[in-house]
């Protein structure tokens, strides 16, 4: 190998380093105990026996202002049962006047509610599995990758060169609405970088929010402050991730190939990484780690390096009082090292009307990690929605929260 690739993998190792150092010790005495061999062995047949991010919807493609393509799925919600004829009501969210009503006499219109999921960084639209395969057939649901991520397009900006902003994830949100959701009534879900995503989408859109938005779920997300959080390390680990983290993907998102190569190398110890910083519980379920594993691993490095400092830059506490008023959920885990539960407390102290739930034991994949109390929460608050826009969903969705109830 030439000398100069020699410094460079050096350095990139060096780097990779600095990133794990904080939480690396105890992974690497668990992970002593047990041969690479075997851990290997165990990966191959998690991947082949889980069916964890298998399901698919119908298609779409939306594309965002810079020409992105961003894909989607829907998934339609199964015919209702005949009900009785449409009765005079007062025009309002989901309501229209029917071909042919008299004029001054507005009905309401069979508008189906949409829920429409928003995933985190480093992550694809599969995180919302567990929620999905609740949720199918029982309300009409649209799935996206955000930009870079997932099935969606390379940020054509980001590749240009252009920094990755949350604001333009909410302006990416808007093209996936108006594509996928052209009419009706809308409940937006967000799970942290996501639910920053829905924050700014709010902050950019009032006027979408306040004539369609009928509820909102922030899960294991931020409103802003993140610089300040400390990862779970100590105070003068803290400072120092902060002060070279920026500097430190820069470097890995320059070596692409090479840093590749080198977290598959390194895939053990990554491994508990993502245990460690995924989830609260020890006792995980093997398969549901290795599922977020596989999402991670998924995200290529220079995609991680070029989201990254968006974080910091992340402030939107004051853009909640457009959502002030609407159903809404926030929900996270008390052992969140990445957006701890105080940020969400935060949330929902300028939104009073929302139902706060945090929930002990659990980490940052709390979707993954106590999947039926996440959808239990957000059948909950689909039903209130679907009540304030009287999308006859409602029944079914509580039948779904009482079902699944832990």
């Amino acid at each position: 190998m030439p000398e100069k690739t020699w410094e460079k993998a050096g350095l990139v190792g060096a780097a990779i380093g600095v990133v794990a150092a904080g939480a690396a010790a105890g992974v690497a005495i668990e992970r002593a105990t047990v041969g690479r061999g075997t851990r290997r062995r165990a990966r191959l047949a998690l991947d082949a026996a889980g069916p964890y991010g298998t399901l698919r919807g119908a298609p779409g493609t939306a594309v965002a202002e810079d020409g992105t393509e961003l894909y989607y799925e829907t998934e339609e919600a199964d015919p209702l049962p005949p009900s009785e004829p449409p009765q005079p009501q007062k025009r309002g969210r989901g309501w229209l006047r029917l071909p042919g009503q008299a004029k001054g006499r507005p009905v309401r219109a069979p508008l189906p509610l949409t829920v429409v999921f928003s995933h985190g960084y480093c992550l694809t639209q599969d995180a919302w599995h567990f929620q999905r395969a609740a949720l199918r057939g029982t309300v009409r649901a649209v799935y996206w990758d955000q930009r870079s991520h997932g099935r969606s397009e390379r940020g054509r900006d980001q590749a240009a060169g252009k920094p990755a902003t949350i604001d333009q994830l909410g302006r990416d949100l808007k093209a996936v609405l108006d594509a996928a959701v052209p009419e009706g009534p809308v409940v937006l879900v967000g799970h942290s970088m996501g639910g920053m995503t829905v924050m700014a989408f709010a902050d950019q859109f009032p006027e979408y929010v306040r004539d369609r938005v009928a509820g909102v779920a922030f899960v294991s997300t931020s409103a802003g402050k993140l610089a300040a959080v400390t990862l779970g390390l100590p105070a003068a680990g803290a400072r120092a991730f902060r002060l070279l983290a920026p500097g430190v993907l820069r470097l890995l998102g320059s070596q692409v190939d090479l840093v590749e190569r080198t977290r598959r190398a390194t895939a053990d110890l990554f491994a508990g990484l993502i245990k460690r910083y995924s989830f609260g519980a020890e006792d995980i379920d093997p398969a549901v780690g290795r599922f977020a594993e596989r999402l991670i691993e998924s995200t290529p490095i220079d995609v991680v390096a070029e989201f990254y400092p968006a974080f910091t830059e992340h402030e939107k506490g004051a853009a909640l009082a457009v959502l002030d008023g609407t159903p809404a959920l926030v929900l996270a885990g008390d052992k969140d090292l990445l957006t701890p539960s105080a940020h969400s407390a935060e949330i929902a102290e300028k939104l009073p009307a929302a139902e706060l739930i945090i929930v002990p034991g659990a980490g940052h994949l709390v979707l993954m990690e106590r999947p039926a109390l996440v959808t239990t929460a957000l059948a909950r608050l689909t039903a209130e929605a679907a009540d304030t826009v009287r999308a006859p969903v409602a029944p079914r969705l509580r039948q779904l929260a009482a079902m699944t109830d832990e």
